[in-house]
């Protein structure tokens, strides 16, 4: 699953232990994110989408294999 974290985090200023303290998940959570090496749980993808005010299909983005 890609996503477009990194592009969102990084387009308003906050560093990923900003954005890992905010939603309770350590730094290396948000670099695995980032880096596609870890998909979160559905708890943690809506987190997500909530801090940024989106849907999570505007930030994760499924793709069938």
């Amino acid at each position: 699953m890609k996503n477009k974290l990194e592009e969102l985090r990084k387009q308003r200023g906050i560093r990923q232990e900003e954005l890992a303290a905010s939603l309770k998940v350590s730094r290396q959570t948000i670099g695995s994110l980032e880096n596609g090496r870890y998909n979160p749980s559905i708890l943690l993808a809506f987190k997500i989408a909530r801090y940024f005010n989106m849907s999570i299909e505007d930030i994760f983005i499924y793709e069938e294999e």
